[in-house]
């Protein structure tokens, strides 16, 4: 039997650089672990939606898919949005089997990209003393998904940076986190002569267009990019897959 097809499974946006992104990430994968299918589709602006491609993938004979939310944290759209969306599809599909594997983070797979990020932005490991980081995530009302941005900038503190403020993209987007730009200030205000901005979200968009505005607009002195199409999140996605299979076997041997 071939193995389940990889559906990976974005939010979308009008601005064409997310749709751009995604793809090339889903092409990292597909090289990172050639005669794995693997599609992409979307919840919203962008074709193929989700709905569509499992249909497709249903008339040309697939058996099996493993859908993976390309989402940093379990917020709405990983509880709400895509087991509906999935859960309708089983319904009109009953041949295809789906299942749902994990979001990407938390993942040390994720810091290492924002490492990365940092470091072509131009900071060093040395600069870290002497530099505050803002990290600025798209933003949520979720408890859980603020709980795990929350213990990232905890996690990066211990790791040499002089300080370390979580952020969102807006004041409004994110109970708790205050705007990128207002963070920025807060640094300032505390002394932190040097500050930079780590955008944690994963393609370009309206959201982390507002993190570029915010930091430009209280003058950080970096500001890095978005986390992109890493090699790093292509192994992270391919984890997630595996691990999916694994819970799976798992369930239906216990």
């Amino acid at each position: 039997m071939p193995a389940p097809v990889l559906l990976v499974v974005a939010h979308g946006s009008r601005d064409p650089r997310h749709a751009s992104t995604v793809h090339a990430l889903a092409a990292r994968v597909r090289a990172g672990r050639p005669g794995l299918r693997v599609e992409t589709g979307f919840l919203d602006f962008n074709a193929p939606s989700v709905p569509r491609l499992l249909e497709r993938l249903h008339a040309q004979g697939a058996h099996d898919v493993v859908a993976l939310p390309l989402l940093l944290t379990r917020a709405f759209h990983a509880k709400s949005d895509i087991p509906s969306v999935l859960h309708e599809a089983r319904t009109r599909l009953p041949l295809l089997r789906v299942r749902q594997a994990e979001v990407l983070g938390p993942s040390p797979l994720l810091r290492a990209t924002l490492e990365r990020r940092l470091g072509e932005a131009g900071i060093t490991p040395a600069d870290r003393r002497s530099t505050g980081l803002v990290l600025a995530s798209a933003g949520s009302t979720d408890p859980e998904a603020i709980a795990v941005i929350a213990d990232i900038a905890r996690e990066l503190r211990h790791t040499g940076w002089c300080a370390v403020r979580p952020a969102s993209a807006s004041a409004h987007s994110s109970g708790g986190f205050p705007g990128t730009g207002d963070a920025v200030r807060a640094l300032r205000a505390e002394g932190v002569r040097r500050v930079a901005v780590a955008p944690y979200v994963l393609a370009p968009g309206r959201l982390p267009d507002r993190i570029v505005a915010g930091a430009r607009e209280a003058g950080a002195d970096i500001l890095s990019d978005v986390l992109g199409p890493s090699p790093e999140i292509a192994r992270l996605l391919l984890d997630r897959y595996d691990e999916a299979l694994v819970t799976d076997r798992a369930a239906l041997t216990a």
